[in-house]
């Protein structure tokens, strides 16, 4: 196996895949890590990625978790696999990455946080929208409240899908767990908790209108509202044919817009709406945003910084949870034609408690 240097840590890659040759990227260019495993199903992807950055090529993901020089495991594989290998790797006393949504449903991810916790090892879900510059100035914006008090937030994100669409892994719910909810809508669930905190209601509506992926949905509506009254909309599709990304944060006092997320969603714009007096025409500021800002490298600098001095990351193994309660509420919502109204889980073992559910 290739050896890294003392001061850089060790890492194996499980899924080699387009959005794990991405993550190689971004552990390659960090120059505090050197990705030294990877390992797929898919031989020859394997042995591609592997070659690209002088690391070793494995078949068997057991076998990467197992090499002893490693110190932390990215996984990016389809969801049925990640809960299990994360546990794996904890148990042999590795740092975890994995992409969102990490697990079918909440309960699937329970016993890789609690373990994480016992033997004191980051557990950090891939939540990457959080380290985009507009969403992170954003973010800072409203902390410091220059919107005033948060009224609601709303959500536009969807693609197109492309042919045979039907016949991957994220339309196969043994396997996904569920459609456009549990791909792209995850982000934007993990995003409104962010801004506005937790939800005490969840309702959806969701529709399979053009892609043959029964029973997973193609589209998802979906409302949330907190304890005290911020309520999140989002509309989550694949069957949005230009590729499109908007949140939108609005406040007593103004509000800020977030479009695009570079790549085939556009540059990433942040425009701010200041309200000067009741009724009044709002003043627009189009917000300066850094230039050639790479998120997955800033989401791996705070997976090491997190390794490094301890504490945990964004995107933690538990509040990747508590998105997924919030996921398990829309689907039962879906489902029964309900509003899920969902009890306190500041803490995550105070989650396990029964939702309630009202007829609306």
């Amino acid at each position: 196996m290739p050896e890294s240097r003392k001061d850089e840590l060790a890492v194996a890659l499980i899924g080699a895949g387009a959005f794990g040759a991405r993550r190689a990227a971004a552990v390659a260019g960090s120059g505090r890590s050197s990705l030294v495993v990877v390992a797929d199903s898919a031989v020859q992807r394997a042995g591609e990625l592997a070659d690209s950055v002088g690391a070793l090529a494995l078949s068997d993901w057991r076998e990467a978790i197992e090499c002893t020089d490693v110190g932390a495991v990215i996984i990016s594989t389809p969801t049925r696999l990640a809960p299990k290998i994360a546990l794996a790797a904890l148990a042999a006393g590795k740092h975890v990455l994995a992409e969102k949504p990490f697990g079918r449903a909440a309960r699937e991810i329970e016993s890789a946080i609690e373990l994480a916790a016992e033997r004191q090892l980051v557990l950090k879900v891939g939540y990457n929208h959080r380290y985009h510059p507009a969403i992170a100035k954003a973010h800072e914006l409203v902390a410091q409240g220059v919107i005033g008090r948060p009224l609601f937030l709303r959500c536009v994100y969807g693609h197109g899908g492309r042919p045979g669409y039907e016949k991957e892994w994220r339309s196969r719910p043994e396997i996904s767990g569920g459609g456009q909810l549990l791909d792209q809508g995850v982000h934007a669930l993990d995003l409104f908790r962010w801004f506005a905190g937790e939800f005490a209601e969840a309702s959806a509506l969701l529709s399979t209108s053009f892609w043959p992926v029964a029973p997973v949905e193609d589209n998802v509506f979906a409302m949330l509202r907190t304890r005290d009254g911020v309520v999140a909309q989002l509309h989550a599709s694949w069957t949005q044919w230009k590729n499109t990304f908007s949140l939108e944060i609005v406040g007593e006092s103004g509000s800020l817009g977030v479009t695009g997320l570079g790549r085939s969603y556009g540059p990433e714009r942040l425009v701010q709406h200041t309200r000067p007096e009741l009724g009044g025409p709002p003043e627009e500021d189009h917000l300066a945003l850094p230039p050639d800002c790479d998120s997955l490298a800033l989401e791996w600098n705070d997976f090491l910084d997190a390794v490094e001095r301890g504490g945990e990351p964004m995107s933690s193994g538990a509040d990747a949870w508590r998105t997924l309660r919030l996921v398990d509420a829309l689907y039962r919502s879906a489902r029964e034609g309900r509003v899920v109204r969902l009890e306190p889980a500041s803490e995550f073992a105070s989650g396990r408690r029964a939702e309630r559910v009202v007829v609306q």
